[in-house]
């Protein structure tokens, strides 16, 4: 097999160690080197020096959780220690795979460190390995705080729905008569009781007038059983909220200084249906604003793991079922799918009840959101906004299959009906 890298190296990468493999390659000739460091930051630029004393070109490692970060800007010199300059490791510049271990599983039988990293050494000089998509450090840097936020969104939920139950377990109906708890309205009844208001006509008299709720059956809903333990807890999950609340407006100052280069890649974003400021910088976060890593924005939603899967034995298709993928990029574009086919008269909405007719809604609404990222794709790459094909898309793009189609529809209701081309 042919040799494409005679100088390389693999990785195994662990949480306090860091197992190498030089594979040097002359003629027929193959030689191994192999050594073992720890993971701090002195110990990974030795690594890195190592690697270069046998003028490594190409170094791959396998992505295990978050172990393999440190490594990676370490050998690429994205992550420098402020006692270094970069011009001390401009030379030790590698060409870095990262891959899927997934990808490169062994054949079974011995198991150990050092031959993994022979394994990913020798796949990776025959080209046997194919890279993950590992964003720029900007990107990176946005990615850590939208994901963050998310997580923080989730938790504050989470106190919430927690509020929730312990106003039921008090008998206080609030969310039947109010469609946000934590609104003005809400909070206002929620502080008063966790301080220890039970009157329900006090805590009605703190209701705004703009509830369409009447007065008797805000008064009603409001009568229970407040005990001590209910006000503790309402209490408890109340400052919870708050404190959540204002890590998600650190996080957004944060994220506003670090948006600034993709301020105008997010701001094409927005132009398209169900997407928000906050969806636009998640999703640069996630793909990043360079379209050129990407070949087609077939590969895109392929690797956000949102097309059909492909599984098929002797000319007989088993499944088609979507793989994991890009877990954080599909439940954000699921959730801004949703929003998009609220808009009637639109490409989306048409797009949605085109398939749910024949697959149901789980299948449209991911086909949805597979077409929004299709769609930012090419936004992203021609610089240009949204532009909706309209709700009689598919009508117009195949007249003649339309027209069979609605032929037979017709004829299944029993109604013969004669063809005759408009005048």
């Amino acid at each position: 097999m042919e040799v494409l890298y005679p100088r390389c190296a693999g990785l195994d990468v662990h949480k306090d160690s860091v197992v190498a493999c030089v594979r040097l390659a002359s003629g027929s000739e193959v030689t191994r080197h192999l050594a073992t460091y720890g993971t701090t930051t002195s110990a990974l630029l030795d690594l890195s020096e190592w690697l270069a004393s046998y003028g490594v070109t190409h170094v791959a490692m396998e992505a295990t959780g978050v172990y393999w970060k440190p490594v990676w800007h370490a050998l690429s010199g994205s992550a420098l220690p402020l006692e270094l300059t970069e011009g001390e490791i401009k030379d030790d510049a590698f060409e870095l795979v990262l891959v899927n271990a997934m990808h490169i599983k062994k054949v079974p039988g011995r198991k150990t460190d050092i031959k993994d990293a022979e394994w990913i050494a020798d796949l990776l000089a025959h080209g046997l390995v194919r890279g993950s998509f590992v964003p720029p450090t900007p990107v990176q840097d946005l990615r850590v705080l939208t994901r963050t936020r998310k997580q923080l969104t989730r938790e504050k939920a989470q106190h919430v729905q927690r509020v929730q139950k312990t106003l039921e377990d008090a008998n206080i109906k609030l969310a039947s008569v109010v469609s946000d708890i934590t609104g003005k309205s809400g909070r206002a009844i929620l502080d008063a009781l966790a301080k220890g208001t039970t009157n329900p006509h006090e805590l009605a008299a703190l209701a705004t007038t703009r509830l369409r709720t009447s007065r008797e059956a805000l008064v009603a809903a409001l009568r229970g059983n407040v005990r001590k333990p209910h006000q503790f807890l309402l209490r408890l999950h109340l400052q919870q909220i708050d404190a959540l609340d204002a890590a998600i407006a650190s996080i957004d100052e944060e994220v506003g200084e670090r948006l600034e280069p993709f301020r105008h890649a997010t701001a094409l974003l927005t132009t398209m249906p169900g997407i928000g400021d906050v969806v636009a910088q998640a999703l640069v976060s996630e793909i990043g604003a360079d379209m050129q890593r990407f070949p087609s924005a077939s590969h895109l939603v392929s690797w956000a793991g949102m097309c059909p899967g492909q599984d098929e034995s002797a000319g007989k298709q088993r499944s088609r079922r979507m793989r994991k993928g890009a877990t954080w990029l599909k439940t954000m574009l699921v959730q801004a799918a949703w929003a998009a086919i609220k808009r009637k008269n639109s490409y989306l909405n048409a797009l949605f009840h085109r398939i749910k007719r024949r697959h149901g809604g789980k299948k449209a609404i991911m086909a949805v959101a597979a077409s929004m990222l299709r769609a930012a794709y090419y936004m992203l790459r021609d610089g240009t906004e949204y532009r909706d094909l309209g709700p009689d898309h598919f009508n117009t793009i195949d007249t003649e299959k339309t027209t069979k189609t609605l032929l037979k529809r017709l004829a299944a209701l029993g109604v013969e009906v004669e063809v005759k081309a408009a005048a």
